[in-house]
């Protein structure tokens, strides 16, 4: 069954509708899609609701944002149901969000010189019932300097910057866990982009071409040692198919997921247009076992 697996709305950091994304979804020759929105699950009632007009096969999800010492590992939760633990996770990401979107507020503030408030950075935040997201600060700072919001992010806002926060995250543990809890599946997502880096590693990185080789040897050989944390402690799968992994990547990542008896996902991370990503890009096959696993989840259609 063709699948998109990884999608993201204005709920979160997304620039359309539930709806609009089921539309798109059905224009590329995608069956099965989930609404994976960042840190809440806020949308998927108006994708189920569109799927099942365009009669699409839909799995409600969500992307939560945890870290790993300062470096993003974002896991993916299929078929959650909104019952008591995710209810309380909601309720700390929320605040969560908005403590870290002030600190990055005042940061930023301090950094350029300027004087913007939370209502300059709630104007971007349309979808009040769910989380501000960094994006949110950082399109009201490039609208105001009148910078590329991609560009600003990675000067100033990426771990490292001078507006950076990552108050209130939650481990990639904690993560699987509050998924599991809410009986779904969770999904280590885009194992490929994860740079498993000191602040220290990171600078020099950036800085110092020649330094690269061996500091991605040394993410590799961490990205290695968390999967298999993760594998042990009730991680269900691994999101293999997705946009910027190379072949040697796909094939490293279907291979661990074999060897480890982990579901093998895929998914497009679009947010819009305009950003290198399509709906249903690249084409990814969900096998029997895993559309049955995702389809059998409360909510599922």
């Amino acid at each position: 069954m063709r699948a998109d697996l990884h999608l993201h709305s204005h709920f979160s950091d997304g620039a359309y509708s539930p709806a609009e994304l089921a539309r798109r979804a059905a224009e590329a020759g995608v069956e099965l899609f989930s609404l994976t929105d960042h840190d809440t699950a806020g949308g998927n009632g108006e994708a189920s609701k569109a799927a099942a007009a365009l009669g699409l096969r839909f799995v409600r999800g969500l992307e939560i944002s945890a870290y790993e010492g300062g470096c993003k590992v974002h896991v993916l939760g299929y078929g959650c149901e909104e019952g008591e633990a995710y209810r309380a996770f909601e309720a700390r990401r929320f605040e969560g969000a908005r403590v870290r979107a002030a600190e990055m507020l005042a940061r930023a503030n301090a950094h350029f010189g300027l004087a913007l408030t939370e209502a300059d950075i709630e104007a971007y935040h349309v979808r009040k019932d769910a989380p501000i997201h960094t994006m949110h600060v950082v399109s009201a700072f490039a609208d105001r300097l009148g910078m590329d919001r991609s560009a600003l992010y990675d000067a100033a806002f990426a771990r490292g910057g001078a507006a950076y926060s990552d108050a209130c995250r939650p481990s990639p543990e904690e993560a699987i866990a509050v998924i599991r809890a809410s009986g779904g599946l969770a999904v280590l997502a885009h194992p490929g982009r994860l740079l498993l880096l000191t602040e220290e590693e990171q600078a020099a990185y950036r800085a110092e071409a020649g330094a690269r080789p061996a500091l991605l040897k040394r993410s590799t050989e961490r990205r290695g040692a968390l999967m298999d944390r993760l594998a042990a402690c009730g991680l269900d799968g691994i999101e293999c198919v997705y946009t910027t992994h190379t072949l040697e990547e796909t094939e490293y990542f279907s291979d661990y997921a074999r060897a480890h008896r982990l579901f093998a996902t895929g998914g497009s991370d679009f947010h819009a247009e305009g950003r290198g990503r399509l709906v249903g890009i690249p084409l990814f096959e969900a096998d029997a076992a895993l559309s049955e696993a995702l389809l059998s989840r409360r909510g599922s259609i």
